[in-house]
């Protein structure tokens, strides 16, 4: 769990996030408890109606789901969706910008691809 949240995003946002991650990196495997939401609320000092939101999110994101009086668990390929998700956002924020400004400064891919293999093995 990453303890610090901040004023960038809305709390619950910042919880959910925290969850996805920790399901990213394996922190939390598919089919395994998701901690609740009063060790969540207790480890963040924040309130239980903003920890449920956030759990809430992802519930309606399908990454994870309830069983009514033990838990929260996550869902089978819910790791699998969320790097797909994230793949596409990194395309789409990363990749996509840059290709679009390698093209305004006359740069071929190829040239492109031979700088990041440089950068790579520094």
């Amino acid at each position: 769990m990453k303890p610090i949240l901040d004023e960038s995003l809305p709390i619950f946002q910042q919880i959910a996030q925290i969850v996805r991650d920790d399901i990213v990196e394996g922190q939390i495997i598919e089919g395994e408890k998701v901690p609740s939401e009063n060790e969540l609320s207790n480890f963040y000092n924040i309130n239980r109606a903003t920890v449920r939101k956030g759990l809430q999110t992802l519930v309606d994101e399908e990454i994870i789901y309830k069983k009514r009086g033990i838990g929260m668990f996550v869902m089978e390929g819910a790791k699998t969706k969320l790097l797909d998700e994230r793949k596409k956002q990194y395309r789409n924020e990363y990749i996509l910008p840059l290709l679009e400004e390698a093209k305004r400064l006359g740069m071929s891919v190829e040239t492109v691809m031979t700088l990041i293999k440089q950068e790579e093995r520094k």
